[in-house]
This record gives structure tokens, sequence and C-alpha cells, in this order.
């Protein structure tokens, strides 16, 4: 509830300056997309099928089993 008080404390201050409020806005999306980052992240990480295909993609490029493809063809 105080975390709440002082959020909406903090919001009344840069409410009343419009160039605050984009940089407000735009820091509020950074946070926002950093957590769902994290969220993907950890949700992979849980996953013993997805821990699978990691683990084999890792064995693969340790023994040298890849084939090498040039940056340019990776957005084709």
């Amino acid at each position: 509830m105080e975390l709440n008080q002082e959020l909406f404390r903090q919001l009344a201050i840069v409410a009343s300056d419009e160039n605050l409020m984009r940089k407000t806005i735009k820091a509020i999306k950074r946070i926002i997309e950093k957590k769902e980052e994290q969220d993907a992240t950890e949700q992979i990480l849980a996953s013993p099928a997805m821990m699978e295909i990691i683990h084999k993609g890792d064995e693969e490029i340790a023994g040298g089993n890849v084939t090498p493809i040039k940056l340019e063809e990776l957005w084709k």
C-alpha cells in the first residue's frame, strides 16, 4: 500500500510537466519490456523440453556439427 501511495505521489509531481511525463512513460515501458523478457526467459528455463533443445544445440555446436550461415542470409 505504501509503495502505491509513493508511486502516485511521484506521478502527481511528474504530471505537471509534459516533458517529464514523456520520460516517465518511456522509462515505464522499458521496465515492462525487461520484465516480459525476464518472464519469457524464466518460462524457457522452467520447460524441460526447451532445456533439452538448448542442450542438444550446445552439444552440436561444441561438436562442430553446424553449418555456418552468412549473417545477411538470416533475414531473407
